[in-house]
């Protein structure tokens, strides 16, 4: 694949651990592919890394995930943004931004290895909570399919922009002429925890422990 970045060259990033850091942060992609019929396919998916693995679930009935098991070449891409950066004017307000693309062919788990996959995804996104739910029943295991893409050197791209907005200035046509300029940095955090009509036990452990990473 063309792993070059062309526009803004200066903002790509080959630092591999920079990609599974935001892997790790971010746990939703966009899946794209191109459908049969010949036309363009994308669905929001959860995602996670597993080592030098990207892992995927979702129904066995989904017509993309099968699609995708079935060899079809696939797209996750994957984004967010850091900071709103405030400028001068509107012409140079933007946001700073790290975002990835993998591109290549996922693999079908099945198993004690999806098993164990499945378990990733939850540790993932609530780290102990494996151990504070039931194991998955056959049924469970029947009715998700599982997908692995692999993470090679030369099959995904990153972009970061972390800067602030360009310097104010005037052009001929009186352009430029504005007001404050600056960033807003973003941050995502878990708020207090609203149980369901039928819990009665106490916020388990790992929703609490993400909570506080999360302040």
């Amino acid at each position: 694949m063309d792993n070059q970045i062309h526009r803004h060259p200066e903002r790509a990033v080959t630092d591999r651990a920079r990609l599974d850091q935001l892997l790790d942060e971010i746990g939703l992609a966009t899946l794209s592919t191109v459908s049969p019929d010949g036309e363009p396919w994308a669905i929001p998916i959860n995602v996670a890394r597993a080592g030098d693995r990207v892992v995927m679930h979702g129904s066995t009935g989904a017509g993309a995930l099968r699609h995708a098991a079935a060899g079809a070449p696939i797209v996750l891409t994957i984004a967010t943004v850091d900071a709103l950066v405030v400028g001068a004017t509107a012409f140079s307000t933007s946001v700073n931004y790290r975002s990835a693309s993998l591109r290549g062919v996922a693999t079908r788990v099945t198993g004690d290895e999806q098993v164990a996959l499945l378990g990733a995804l939850t540790e993932a996104f609530l780290p102990g909570r494996m151990g504070e739910v039931p194991g998955l029943t056959h049924k469970q295991l029947a009715a998700t399919m599982v997908l692995a893409l692999p993470i090679t050197a030369d099959n995904w791209i990153m972009k970061v922009r972390a800067m602030g907005p360009d310097e104010m200035v005037v052009d001929a046509d009186g352009g430029g002429a504005g007001g404050w300029g600056g960033i807003v940095p973003v941050r995502t955090v878990l708020d207090e925890a609203r149980p369901a009509p039928w819990v009665q036990g106490a916020v388990p452990e790992s929703v609490r422990l993400a909570q506080e990473r999360r302040l």
